[in-house]
């Protein structure tokens, strides 16, 4: 199974998949098509910053899914055929239960006052378009096994690169 993994330490803060995220999420699927539309898309991740560390957050599909279990009127839910917590805006009542509960932030309100988040592009058959947009591949869509065999390699040839300058 994929999941959307990030790799901080390669994340410029350009935010393109900020922007990519809302034109993702827009009615007209394109960048100058988003900026005209009456309500503007909203974006479902956020690049944080503390002026050295960026990091892109969005949903991280916690396996205890505090938001579906908050939410009074059933519009959190866990896909079924996915596994993914998805939001069915047609039920959300706005209490922003799952917003309260949500460690990370990453619920916001939509354009019709319902929550929203990360979807990881459901309308895209699931191939996420802030992956696709990263030019330094801080955000990837991968088998979680794969990502963490990069991580120690990445630390192998760290450890390397230090005793050879040693």
């Amino acid at each position: 199974m994929k999941q959307l993994l990030v790799r901080s330490e390669v994340c410029v803060g350009c935010k393109s998949c900020e922007l990519a995220c809302a034109v993702a999420h827009s009615q007209s699927k394109t960048l100058i098509g988003a900026f005209l539309e009456p309500v503007r898309p909203k974006k479902r991740v956020f690049v944080e910053t503390d002026g050295r560390i960026n990091f892109p957050l969005q949903c991280r599909q916690c396996s205890d899914r505090p938001c579906v279990h908050a939410c009074m009127a059933g519009a959190m839910h866990l896909d079924p055929t996915t596994g993914l917590v998805q939001v069915n805006p047609e039920k959300c009542v706005g209490c922003w239960m799952c917003v309260m509960v949500c460690p990370f932030g990453a619920i916001t309100e939509g354009p019709s006052h319902q929550a929203v988040k990360c979807d990881r592009c459901r309308e895209l058959d699931y191939e996420p378009a802030c992956v696709s947009a990263c030019p330094t591949k801080a955000l990837q869509w991968v088998d979680v096994d794969h990502f963490a065999a990069v991580g120690r390699r990445s630390w192998v040839d760290h450890l390397k690169e230090a005793n050879h300058h040693a």
